[in-house]
């Protein structure tokens, strides 16, 4: 057996800049995930980069299953790829909507690709 695995990869210790709410997205640089746990302001707690969440989504945003995303984070939500992003955006290779999602629409199934994104 190797002597130098670490773990699968799929979830990150993260140290929390600010009380963080469990569910809610988190930027990590160009990389999203999702907060397992409540983390409180200089805590340290897990954050999955991997996997398919239920997340908020901008209501006028017509996504099509399998688009690649931005995270618009003044919104706190994620937006079509058509959307340009602003100062801190996140979007490309991150996250892709693992369902469809018209206008109206508040919140779509995102798989996170623990890949990094383009932050704006």
């Amino acid at each position: 057996m190797s002597t130098n695995y670490i773990q699968d990869g799929n979830v990150i210790q993260y140290t929390a800049g600010a009380d963080i709410t469990a569910g809610s997205v988190v930027k990590m640089g160009g990389t999203l995930g999702v907060a397992l746990t409540d983390i409180a302001n200089g805590a340290t707690g897990s954050v999955a980069i991997q996997g398919v969440f239920e997340l908020p989504k901008v209501s006028g945003a017509v996504i099509a299953q399998g688009e690649s995303l931005v995270w618009d984070v003044s919104a706190g939500k994620f937006d079509d790829n058509l959307a340009t992003p602003a100062t801190g955006d996140v979007s490309g290779a991150s996250a892709i909507a693992w369902e469809a999602a018209g206008n109206g629409v508040t919140t779509l199934a995102v798989r996170l690709t623990g890949v990094a994104g383009t932050v704006t």
